[in-house]
């Protein structure tokens, strides 16, 4: 399952520049299925939705920094663990219960974000 980041965050930014999929972002900010990876094209969402990799989808959280789903692979095929979680003071980076995926749909998402 994705990692989410709870409202117990103090905005350090510790988590952005560990996230090996360019998946967390500064509250407020836009983001998109090809930042920082090698996407191109139309890209299917989680929720069966297909946009263009470059489209600029709005924020989930304009008060903390978030973790977008259809980006967080939990560090599959990175590290041992979600590096997000491991650099964060205040524990705040959790499992997200909504997005229910197998190490293997994991990795099969890291592949479609790292051609």
């Amino acid at each position: 399952m994705a990692i989410k980041i709870t409202e117990e965050c103090i905005n350090c930014g510790a988590c952005e520049p560990e996230c090996p999929n360019n998946a967390i972002y500064e509250g407020g900010v836009e983001w998109t299925i090809s930042d920082g990876n090698t996407v191109t094209g139309e890209y299917k969402l989680f929720n069966g939705n297909v946009v263009d990799s470059h489209f600029k989808n709005p924020p989930i959280s304009d008060d903390t920094y978030y973790i977008v789903p259809d980006k967080c692979t939990e560090c599959q095929g990175f590290h041992e663990e979600p590096q997000c979680a491991s650099v964060c003071p205040v524990d705040c980076c959790v499992p997200d219960e909504m997005y229910q995926e197998t190490v293997e749909e994991l990795l099969a998402k890291k592949e479609k974000l790292h051609l």
